[in-house]
């Protein structure tokens, strides 16, 4: 789950170099939008996937084109501050009680939960399917990025805005779809979350966004592969604290694994360094 949030907040920065902070508020407005798709118009699952990764892909575009597109040449941090303040919006405008409100909501499953083993490891149907949705979003986004136009206008943005508008494409358009597509994801991510941990509020954006900000950065931000395995990294090494020390280390442990990368590679460990041309 982590993965499927930093690969929004990597192919945004890779685009814009611009840190969505918003990115894991959009995440919990997906899985409201699962949450109401099952719990009153009880969909199938595919549905609420479609419905979630939809409405987050939307509202993504709507922030880039009324937020984040009218400050693109502004300096960084007027971005930087306008991303914190939509994420503050975000989160107080939908716990009004006449949007989804300020209360902790039961999240249905769909199914009931089923315990596996093989080889000696246990698991359960829904970390099987947390593992094949995000294996299927990272083949499905690797595919759009290297084997559409659309994705060769995204590499293209990234690498020189200015030349690729003069080669004809537009950028704008690739900016509002590589939105629209990293929350998607996020959208996916949520529905994932609310079965996994069924119980949802406004808040609950927050802690999962920052997580996967900081395994976008582990892993190299910029870089798809490196969102991945940032996201791993992190999630194992929560894992890994909790079962070894302590679960209260489990938050702390993240942001120091992000300190020791930084200081050993401040790139990340998939990134790679920019030159600046004078």
């Amino acid at each position: 789950m982590y993965a499927l949030i930093a690969l929004g907040y990597t192919m945004v920065y890779g685009i814009v170099r611009l840190i969505n902070f918003a990115h894991g508020d959009v995440f919990m407005v997906g899985a409201f939008l699962a949450f109401y798709s099952v719990e009153k118009y009880h969909l199938p699952l595919p549905a609420v996937f479609a419905i979630s990764a939809g409405g987050a892909a939307f509202l993504a575009v709507v922030i880039e084109r009324m937020a984040y597109r009218p400050l693109r040449n502004a300096p960084k941090i007027a971005s930087l501050i306008t991303a914190i303040g939509v994420s503050l919006f975000l989160e107080y405008f939908t716990a009004l009680h006449q949007v989804f409100g300020p209360n902790y909501y039961a999240f249905p499953r769909p199914f009931g939960v089923v315990t596996m083993e093989i080889g000696g490891i246990t698991f359960t149907n829904i970390q099987g399917i947390i593992l094949v949705a995000t294996l299927a979003s990272l083949g499905v986004l690797q595919y759009v990025v290297h084997r559409t136009k659309v994705g060769r206008g995204m590499r293209a943005v990234s690498h020189d805005g200015v030349t690729a508008g003069l080669m004809g494409v537009n950028a704008n358009a690739v900016i509002s779809f590589t939105f629209g597509l990293g929350a998607a994801l996020a959208g996916v991510g949520g529905v994932l979350y609310g079965i996994a941990y069924p119980q949802i509020n406004t808040f609950m954006g927050v802690m999962p966004g920052l997580k996967a900000f900081t395994a976008a950065v582990l892993g190299g931000i910029g870089s798809i592969p490196g969102a991945v395995l940032g996201a791993l990294i992190m999630g194992q090494s929560e894992t890994m604290t909790t079962a070894y020390l302590s679960s209260t280390y489990r938050d702390g442990i993240a942001f120091v694994l992000l300190i020791a990368v930084l200081l050993w590679k401040p790139t990340g460990i998939l990134g790679k360094a920019r030159t600046e041309k004078v």
